[in-house]
């Protein structure tokens, strides 16, 4: 069922049955930075972008080692594969990527540019044939299905939280809900000026959320959204999801790793609730890399 009532997504997820157990990635993967740039073309709809700030290339590298070297000292997985110079924008592979159970998924991105990560064969005969997953390529279809940039999701509950805008169509959200095979899709609109779902909100391990509801044009629908974890629902405001504390991943029951920047822009009483939800933040300094417009959890993509 996908829905855009507010009212009907809180009945349909009362009606879902429990959760059988916990459902959390068995590992990630990364595309690596390697000729490391801001793309113009992206920049037109991402106001988090500054096309005319430098960028150190070396020091993306490192910063994206350290993020890989962080995750696997939480005891996660990391499959690394290399930047390619033709896509110096491509270190946000959970745009472009996803996997569910059996499944690997390729996305339709928005942007021309961005739409060759997607034909990287590399990245496909890994899931397709080392992996043996069937693949569903929304890239050769007629919408825009940018995945888990536009689509947050609870794997645990197979509810998904679908953000509308540019990077997302009506066409794109009827084939992710079917990709991922979820049960329950809530559709809202994002504010004009937010391209991600992801950038305003993130569903932690299954059992809590983080969500600016200003980056929601309607209130009732980020209230639908806290309903759905009660007690365990973090508003985050303006400074903290600008700074991308809301790009942030749960890759562990226990384990929360966000930017050094959404970090450090943590309320005290925000960081109190994550730490009383029993959650370790690990915070991982990003900044060369935001100055693309995306942050730690656009790096990572989970393996399902």
């Amino acid at each position: 069922m996908i829905t855009r009532s507010p009212g009907k997504f809180l009945d349909a997820l009362l009606a879902l049955p429990e959760p059988s157990g916990k459902v959390l990635p068995r590992g990630v993967f990364m595309v690596m930075p390697r000729a490391f740039e801001v793309d113009p073309e992206s920049a037109r709809d991402n106001v988090y972008m500054d096309t005319e700030v430098s960028v150190d290339a070396d020091r993306a590298r490192a910063q994206g080692e350290a993020l890989a070297a962080a995750v696997e000292a939480a005891g996660v997985e990391v499959v690394r594969f290399p930047g390619h110079p033709d896509t110096p924008d491509d270190v946000f592979p959970n745009n472009v990527f996803a996997t569910a159970p059996g499944r690997f998924i390729v996305g339709r991105m928005f942007h021309p540019t961005r739409r060759l990560e997607a034909e990287r064969d590399d990245i496909r005969e890994y899931f397709t044939q080392q992996q043996g997953r069937r693949l569903v390529d929304l890239s050769v279809r007629e919408c825009v299905a940018e995945l888990t940039g536009a689509m947050v999701i609870d794997r645990a509950r197979g509810v998904g939280f679908c953000g509308m805008s540019n990077r997302v169509d009506e066409a794109g959200l009827d084939a992710m809900h079917d990709a991922f095979g979820l049960q329950l899709t809530f559709a809202f609109d994002l504010q004009p000026d937010e391209y991600h779902t992801n950038v305003v909100m993130s569903v932690l391990a299954n059992r809590a959320c983080v969500i600016h509801a200003g980056g929601l044009v309607d209130p009732l629908a980020a209230d639908a959204i806290a309903q759905a974890y009660p007690g365990r629902t973090l508003m985050l405001d303006e400074a903290e999801k600008n700074a991308f504390a809301g790009n942030c991943i749960a890759l562990t029951d226990t384990d929360l790793f966000m930017s050094s920047t959404g970090a450090d822009a943590l309320r005290p009483a925000s960081r109190a609730a994550l730490e009383s939800w029993g959650f370790t933040l690990h915070s991982v300094e990003l900044d060369e890399i935001e100055k693309a417009g995306g942050s730690l959890r656009c790096m990572i993509a989970e393996i399902f």
